[in-house]
C-alpha cells in the first residue's frame, strides 16, 4: 500500500490557522527551501491563508542560500516592501529593535538532522531573543531527512560551545527541527513562548524518500538528501585540509587531497568492514575552496544502505586513516572558524577537544565510541520527551 505524502507544519497551518494568526504582526525565518509539496514558498502560502508578514530573516547562506561556504555572511536586504534581516551576517541572533515589531515568530527551515548544521542554531538563538522581547516563536515543522530512530556520536561539551554547536546534543541528533526546538526550551531552560505546529504523516523510521516529499536544496552545499546522509562525519573535514568535496558537484559525496595515497587509504578502509558504505577511488579538481585547481586524489562514498550506515563513525575513521597513511601531510586547520577564534576548529566541530587527542594518540574508534555510550543514553532519554511523532 502506497504511503500517504507528509503533511509539512507550514501546511498544517495554513490549513488550521489558530485565534492569533490573522491578527498577529507575523515574522518569518526561511529561506528558499522553505516550500510546500507543491514548490509553493511558505510565506505565499501563508499569506493566502490570511497571514500578515511585517519582516523576514534569513539564515546562514542567504534568503536565496547563495552564500557559498563558511563565514561568508549575506547583508540586511528588501523583499516586495518586506525587510529581510540577515542572522548571518552583522549579527546572529534578532536584536530587540528587529523584534519589537513582531508579535509572532515563525520559524520553517529544513534541518539536516546534524548538531553542526546552523540553522538548528539560529532557531535558539531566536528562541533566547524571544525570552526578552516576549516574541512568540511558533516553529513549522518539517522531516528530519536521515530519520528519527537513531542519535549518534558524543555530546557537546559546554566549553566547545560555537555557532555550530550550542546545545548539548550529538552530532547526529535523530529530531525533527520542532522537537529539537522543545528540546531546547525543556533542557537548556529557554523560557519562550514556543509552540510547534506538527506535521501530520511522518513517523520516526522515514528517511527523506519514504515522505514522498521533493528534495529542495537548504543550502548550497546540500544538494541531495544523499548528501544529507553522509554530512554528521563528512562535515568533521572542514577541520583538517582533506577536500570534503566542496567546490565539486558532489559535495561530502567525495573526499581527498593531492597527497592522499589512494592504494594505502583504499586499503585501511577495505579492511574496517564498515556497514551500509563502499568506496570508489576518484580524482576530481575542486573549483574553489581548499585544492581550488589541484587534482585531488580521493574516494567518492557510496551509503549502500542508509539504514545500517553510521556517518559520525565514518567520519572519525577517516580522520584516524588520513593520520594513519599520511601524516606528514595531513593538517588539522587553524582557527578562525565559524566565529570562533581560538580553539581549532576540529576541536569544535568534535564537540570535545580530547577525541582530536585520542585520535592523534591512534585510539581505537569502536573504544572511543564506548566512553560516550552513558552520555548518549541518558541524551536520548532526554530527546524522548521532546517527541512528536
Amino acid at each position: 500500500m502506497e504511503k500517504d505524502p507528509v503533511l509539512l507544519g507550514c501546511e498544517v497551518l495554513a490549513q488550521r490557522a489558530p485565534s492569533w494568526f490573522r491578527s498577529a504582526r507575523l515574522g518569518l525565518l526561511s529561506n528558499q527551501a522553505s516550500v510546500t509539496s507543491r514548490f509553493e514558498h511558505t510565506r505565499s502560502v501563508l499569506e493566502r491563508a490570511g497571514g500578515r508578514f511585517v519582516s523576514l530573516f534569513s539564515p546562514q547562506h542567504g534568503f536565496f542560500a547563495e552564500k557559498q561556504a563558511n563565514m561568508i555572511e549575506s547583508a540586511d536586504s528588501c523583499l516586495e516592501s518586506i525587510p529581510v534581516y540577515s542572522l548571518y551576517g552583522a549579527v546572529r541572533q534578532p536584536t530587540r529593535e528587529m523584534l519589537r515589531s513582531v508579535d509572532v515568530l515563525l520559524i520553517d527551515v529544513q534541518d539536516v538532522g546534524t548538531r553542526v548544521y546552523t540553522f538548528g542554531t539560529t532557531m535558539g538563538l531566536c528562541m533566547e531573543a524571544a525570552v526578552g522581547s516576549g516574541t512568540k516563536i511558533v516553529v513549522l515543522d518539517r522531516p528530519n531527512p536521515i530519520g528519527g530512530t537513531r542519535a549518534e556520536g558524543n555530546v557537546l561539551k559546554a566549553e566547545y560551545r560555537s555557532f555550530v554547536g550550542r546545545y548539548p546534543i550529538p552530532m547526529r541528533h535523530g529530531l525533527t527541527l520542532g522537537e529539537l526546538a522543545l528540546f531546547i526550551q525543556a533542557e537548556c531552560r529557554v523560557a519562550c513562548d514556543l509552540e510547534v505546529v506538527p506535521m501530520q504523516g511522518w513517523n520516526r523510521g522515514d528517511l527523506f524518500p519514504d515522505t514522498g516529499l521533493p528534495w529542495v536544496f537548504p543550502s548550497p552545499n546540500m544538494p541531495s538528501w544523499e548528501t544529507a546522509v553522509l554530512y554528521p562525519g563528512m562535515v568533521l573535514l572542514e577541520g583538517c585540509n582533506v577536500s570534503e568535496g566542496r567546490g565539486s558537484t558532489l559535495p561530502f559525496q567525495l573526499f581527498g587531497a593531492p597527497f592522499i595515497d589512494q592504494k594505502r587509504l583504499g586499503e585501511y578502509l577495505h579492511d574496517l568492514h564498515l556497514e551500509g558504505v563502499a568506496f570508489r577511488p576518484i580524482c576530481f579538481e575542486p573549483m574553489f575552496d581548499k585544492w581550488q585547481g589541484r587534482t585531488c586524489c580521493g574516494f567518492q562514498i557510496h551509503v549502500t544502505d542508509p539504514r545500517k550506515f553510521r556517518p559520525y563513525n565514518l567520519g572519525l575513521h577517516l580522520l584516524r586513516g588520513f593520520l594513519t597513511t599520511c601524516r606528514d601531510d595531513f593538517q588539522w586547520l587553524p582557527p578562525p572558524y565559524e566565529y570562533e577564534r581560538h580553539k581549532l576548529p576540529m576541536d569544535i566541530l568534535l564537540g570535545d577537544g580530547c577525541i582530536r587527542e585520542a585520535i592523534e594518540a591512534g585510539a581505537n574508534i569502536e573504544e572511543l565510541e564506548k566512553g560516550w555510550i552513558s552520555e548518549l543514553r541518558e541524551y536520548r532519554e532526554k530527546a524522548r520527551g521532546c517527541f512528536l511523532y
